[in-house]
């Protein structure tokens, strides 16, 4: 059994972002693009950071890993923004390929930092909650100034962002909603957190305890919300870096109003989680 589980951490481990374990592009620098409204893409090659403006300040999303920061900041201000004009940082969840970075944007910055309850401890602890003893998937740690609830809106002027609570991937997974305008149309926006197994435990001894009832939750929520132009801490979920390519040669349509896109990928997700946790289950069985 503990052969097994080892096993299964040194899988795990190859697919979360840290020193040792960082994927090629994430801290690769591309070229920031705009999304549509005042939606903006600041993040690496590999790992997403959206800018949301507005005429009191601005609102960031994520801050990639440590390495990362330095590029978001840098995309920042060749849109024209100042990163000193980002008055509320947000986050997506609380792992290292996508909290690293927070620390540093926030005391450059000095903007407040707003994130779910069920993440808080392990950002403020700067571990991977359930692997504490992992010291590669540590991030620096950095203080919570608001503590969200599900449902709750972040406003900064006419920026109004909605906190939906879809936790598994980690215990706070936040993906973020909003409704932006362009050409007459209104658009249902969300950066949707995650819901891959990745590093966690999700049988026995499980990541945290209800994880795979969350994972479940998450998968029945998602399937009930609309989303015309969908986004994600990583890019390739949903072919964004292809999507701006195309944008900077044919200005006919938005290639990010892809209202298909979402409820397929969700079903895939959840297929992967039923087909891994039966897979893990058996094994655990076999091993017994």
């Amino acid at each position: 059994m503990k052969a097994i589980l080892g096993a299964a951490l040194a899988a795990a481990l190859s697919l979360i972002a840290s020193p040792a374990f960082a994927q090629n592009n994430w801290n690769k620098p591309t070229e920031p693009f705009h999304v549509i409204d005042n939606i903006y893409y600041v993040g690496t090659e590999g790992l997403g950071a959206y800018l949301f403006t507005g005429p009191e300040g601005h609102v960031l999303l994520d801050g990639a890993t440590p390495e990362g920061a330095d590029v978001i900041e840098a995309n920042i201000a060749k849109l024209g923004f100042k990163l000193t004009d980002v008055k509320i940082l947000l986050n997506s969840h609380a792992h290292y390929d996508h909290s690293g970075g927070l620390a540093e944007l926030k005391q450059k910055s000095g903007a407040q930092f707003y994130a779910m309850d069920g993440d808080v401890s392990a950002l403020e602890g700067g571990f991977y909650l359930g692997s504490e003893s992992v010291t590669a998937m540590n991030a620096p740690p950095v203080k919570v100034d608001r503590v969200l609830k599900d449902g709750e809106h972040v406003r900064l002027a006419d920026i109004d962002l909605v906190a939906h609570l879809t936790p598994g991937h980690s215990r706070g997974c936040t993906s973020w909603g909003t409704t932006a305008s362009a050409g007459g149309e209104n658009y249902e926006v969300l950066v949707f957190c995650s819901a891959t197994v990745a590093a966690n435990r999700i049988t026995p001894p499980l990541q945290y305890d209800g994880i795979v009832e969350d994972y479940r939750a998450t998968f029945a929520k998602a399937k009930t919300m609309r989303v015309d132009i969908p986004l994600a801490p990583h890019p390739e979920f949903f072919g964004l870096l292809q999507k701006a390519e195309k944008a900077k040669t044919d200005k006919s349509q938005n290639f990010f109003v892809d209202p298909a896109a979402f409820q397929p990928y969700i079903a895939r997700l959840e297929d992967a989680f039923e087909t891994t946790l039966k897979q893990r289950t058996e094994a655990a069985k076999a091993a017994q």
